[in-house]
């Protein structure tokens, strides 16, 4: 099962760290735009080229630090086709280097809508006689407030192919409380989407007892974290807001259990934009990025011990 390979690569690198890939060009050094803006202008296609080039770069710089990186498909799709593209080659890219990868795509559709993507970015397309896979992402993080429907035919591929899905429960973004803190008989919202996640996915869990979907906690909340990691044991996370939006090593520290498993932090401006407080132009982009990843888990080690 998909969490059980993850948790298999945090423990052997002890780093509990996914690097979000979420670069929009001017967190590019001026050194890579200026290539392939030679070739390409100033146009769709040569930020697209410049982008695919900085990612190559960190993935490089990170495969044997991080366990996982995280692109969001937004800053691909803001580049048409020419960035899905990038996509696509950088999670193939990520997965030849043995890094897990987790396509942070937020779908939340139903019926055959939902069949599609899951078909798309997990499993296989059809064509013919022949099963062709697309994306073939580890992960992926979905948006359940449509219920069940939504969540279902991930859920059937990621147990046909050994795969997993995140959901969000409780997001770190300031306005998660108009929703997701209201009351709704004896429960927050947040509590009754986390049971139903938990829900959802009985009776997939693999070796470490993680079921294949799990639940996208913010690292900005943690007294939820705390609260539901005692209610939702079953449940891997994946914990967003370290770093740039203020969640801490001393916060997060809640999201796991006792051995220090069933959970992963997300950091993406932290790392990817690390070479602009050096003074270097870009050149050390690298360097870094792996100086600010290695950091991260360090900090992280002082509050986790990973069993």
């Amino acid at each position: 099962m998909s969490f059980d390979i993850l948790q298999d690569l945090i423990k052997d690198k002890k780093n509990p760290t996914v690097a979000g890939l979420d670069p929009r060009i001017e967190y590019v050094p001026a050194h890579i735009q200026k290539e392939s803006f030679s070739s390409h202008g100033e146009t769709l296609a040569g930020a697209a080229d410049a982008i695919w080039k900085f990612n190559k770069g960190l993935i490089d710089a990170l495969y044997d630090v991080v366990p996982a990186v995280k692109p969001q498909a937004a800053y691909y799709e803001n580049m048409g086709w020419r960035g899905m593209e990038v996509m696509e080659r950088t999670m193939q890219y990520a997965k030849e280097k043995g890094l897990y990868v987790i396509a942070d795509i937020k779908r939340g559709d139903i019926g055959s809508t939902a069949t599609a993507y899951a078909e798309g970015w997990l499993g296989t397309t059809k064509v013919g006689q022949n099963e062709c896979t697309a994306f073939d992402a580890d992960c992926v993080t979905l948006n359940g407030y449509m219920g069940s429907d939504a969540i279902n035919p991930f859920l059937d591929v990621c147990v046909a192919k050994g795969k997993s899905a995140f959901v969000l429960a409780k997001t770190s973004n300031p306005s998660s409380v108009e929703l997701q803190d209201m009351v709704a008989g004896d429960r927050v919202v947040y509590t009754v989407m986390g049971d139903l996640i938990e829900r959802w996915g009985r009776d997939t869990a693999g070796k470490y007892g993680y079921q294949a979907l799990g639940a996208v906690v913010g690292a900005t909340h943690p007294s939820v974290l705390k609260e539901l990691r005692r209610r939702l044991e079953h449940t891997f996370f994946l914990v967003p807001g370290y770093g740039a939006q203020g969640g801490t090593a001393e916060d997060v520290q809640h999201a796991f259990d006792q051995f220090g498993r069933g959970a992963i932090i997300n950091a993406s401006r932290s790392i990817m934009c690390a070479w602009k407080k050096t003074g270097r132009d870009g050149l050390d982009y690298q360097e870094a990025a792996r100086a600010a990843a290695e950091q991260m888990r360090d900090e992280l080690k002082q509050y986790i011990t990973i069993l």
